[in-house]
């Protein structure tokens, strides 16, 4: 099915995939009811969607290292844009921004809007010249574009760095889902969330990934998508909300109003040990910061989301599947037309979500409700039961108030169909959609660290003699070992899954950006610059990470520097080191240079080849 020249058919591939699900979630909607259980119901969605996953990695299985480094460079535009939004819709976008949202009110719409901005530098500065150059991974384009091992080596440090930081919040969102899906503790979800991720990609690498991520992007769009819409004309905001957004905003500061914002005092959460890592509402859905500092805020961190967004190895590999440089370029337009059809939700589904909890004239209204009759909501005690959910009598009242209700933000979309009262089927689809998002990231990541690992240090480093069969074999054992590090480093829940997020970006555009750009635009950038560069830009970083992160020192951030925009400090600092250090250096030979004007022209032959 997935061998050989098969484009042609795609489209009835994936139609007649599309309405199997389709017909799946039907017979899911008898089965509730007809009284089956929701665990039951839960598991057989994920369950199902991940064999599916598993069955066309297994049908993409190869041992050309073509395919398993970059599908055989064969992906349709179209299709490559389904799976790099699938690969970009991850645990963040899928499971957390609307929860960042809901709790943070719109100024987490600076993630939205840096994400999206950071698709236009990868379609003007990079995506099509890297396509061009013909590499299998972007330290493979560092160390030849420079030369030598060291800057080839440098690059697989950043990439590791970055992209282990990456994956292991898609981990942890798998693991939240199987939680609670299987109903089993978040320790070991994890796990079973890693397993299923190894199964969509040991066999195939990047071509199983591919088509996997295809598959993956039509289960987590559908079911990203139907909530909003069910959700929407329940609560009377019309079928389709995204018009009417400002008027659901207004709804919600009315409510706030009537309720009222309180913040907890340290001291009263500090004897809630229960409450620990769970957010609560406290700040108004449509409060915009005033002032030049959280201006700053805003733009530094939009910043860092669309500089990262162009430095992250795993998405820009994705543009190196295409047939052509003019595909490539086509590519990106169309990933961020199907990454738009879930952005331009996400603020709607958290205003939804936060009507539907608060609004006393809806049944799902739970604010100000009676603590103990609230306690005995189906979903709640479901959500309580794996600790996601608390609930905490401040003043003994026994009324729950805003500040009393307390949510891990990952969980928001994925409890929002039981907030809501939608069957639940609905929220099987959701995490099914959620697992579809964190495995298709994860994959692609995990893929992107064991590549870098087996070619750009086993293969042209270690065992430049090394044939095909054993290169695939030590990639794929280098995927088993980062995925189960990665699994671990999950399971101690160091920081949140947005947060893991922003220091996946900030590491990337620390010690990646510039050598990459500077290496497609300026013919006198040098090997020692580049690795002045990233050595110095990682490290600058990561110094200022260790001095203000919250895990650390904590110390007091310079100018709102925090420790989600610590790659301001180190992208800087490698732009200045490497512009500097190319200058103190011989300029490189007339054939690189004559290398580098050539992927700058968008037709011809591909420059290198592999």
């Amino acid at each position: 099915m997935f061998k050989g020249k098969f484009t042609d058919n795609l489209p009835k591939i994936y139609g007649v995939y599309t309405g199997g699900f389709l017909v799946f979630c039907l017979l899911m909607a008898i089965l509730e009811n007809q009284g089956v259980t929701a665990k039951t119901i839960g598991v057989l969605f994920v369950a199902f969607t991940v064999l599916i996953y598993a069955f066309i990695g297994y049908l993409s299985r190869t041992m050309q290292a073509s395919a398993y480094y970059v599908a055989g460079r064969e992906v349709p535009t179209v299709f490559n844009g389904m799976a790099t939004a699938a690969d970009w819709m991850s645990g963040a976008s899928f499971v957390a921004m609307a929860g960042g949202i809901y709790f943070g009110g719109y100024t987490y719409m600076a993630f939205l809007v840096g994400w999206t901005g950071g698709y236009i530098l990868v379609s003007s500065l990079l995506a099509p010249y890297l396509r061009k150059f013909g590499c299998y991974t972007v330290p493979d384009f560092i160390g030849t574009r420079y030369g030598g091992n060291v800057a080839r080596f440098c690059a697989v440090i950043v990439l590791v760095l970055a992209s282990f930081t990456y994956v292991t919040a898609q981990i942890n969102a798998t693991g939240t889902i199987a939680s609670r899906a299987l109903g089993i503790p978040f320790e070991t979800a994890v796990y079973v969330g890693l397993a299923s991720i190894l199964m969509c990609s040991m066999l195939g690498g990047m071509r199983a990934v591919t088509w996997t991520q295809v598959a993956q992007y039509i289960v987590l769009i559908i079911a990203y998508l139907l909530p909003v819409f069910w959700i929407s004309n329940k609560i009377g905001a019309g079928f389709f909300p995204h018009f009417m957004l400002g008027d659901e905003v207004k709804r919600i500061a009315e409510l706030e109003a009537q309720f009222g914002l309180v913040t907890n005092s340290k001291a009263a959460l500090a004897a809630h040990p229960e409450t620990k890592g769970l957010a609560y509402i406290k700040t108004a859905h449509s409060a915009v910061p005033v002032g030049a500092m959280a201006a700053w805020k805003y733009i530094s961190l939009v910043i860092c989301m669309m500089v990262g967004t162009a430095s992250l190895p795993h998405i820009l590999m994705r543009y190196f599947t295409t047939p052509s440089v003019t595909a490539a370029r086509r590519s990106v337009a169309w990933s961020l037309f199907f990454i738009f059809l879930l952005y331009f939700s996400a603020p709607m589904l958290a205003t939804l979500s936060k009507i539907s909890l608060m609004d006393p004239n809806l049944p799902t209204g739970i604010i100000g409700k009676s603590i103990s009759d609230v306690q005995s909501i189906e979903w709640v005690k479901n959500w309580m039961a794996v600790k996601q959910v608390a609930i905490v009598d401040f003043n003994g009242d026994g009324i729950l108030q805003l500040n009393e209700w307390f949510m891990r933000g990952g969980v928001v979309v994925l409890a929002t169909p039981e907030v809501a009262g939608l069957p639940y089927v609905i929220s099987g689809l959701v995490a099914a959609g959620g697992m579809a998002a964190a495995m298709s990231t994860a994959d692609g990541l995990i893929l992107a660290i064991s590549n870098a690992l087996s070619h750009d240090v086993y293969y042209k480093i270690i065992n430049p003699k090394a044939d095909t069969a054993k290169r695939l074999m030590v990639a794929r054992v280098l995927l088993v070992i980062v995925g189960i590090f990665g699994a671990y480093i999950a399971s101690m829940r160091l920081t949140g899954i947005l947060g893991s997020v922003a220091w996946a970006f900030d590491f990337a555009m620390s010690g990646l950006f510039f050598p990459l750009v500077l290496g497609v635009w300026w013919k006198r950038a040098t090997r020692q610059g580049a690795v002045a560069g990233m050595i110095g830009g990682l490290a600058a970083g990561t110094a200022y990470l260790i001095y203000v992160g919250p895990k650390f020192m904590a110390m007091t951030p310079w100018l709102g520097i925090d420790h989600l925009r610590f790659g301001l400090i180190g992208a800087p600092v490698c732009l200045i080191l490497m512009v500097v250090v190319s200058l103190m250096t011989d300029e490189p030979d007339a054939k690189t240079q004559a290398m580098v004007d050539e992927i700058r022209i968008p037709s011809g032959r591909t420059v290198t080849g592999n």
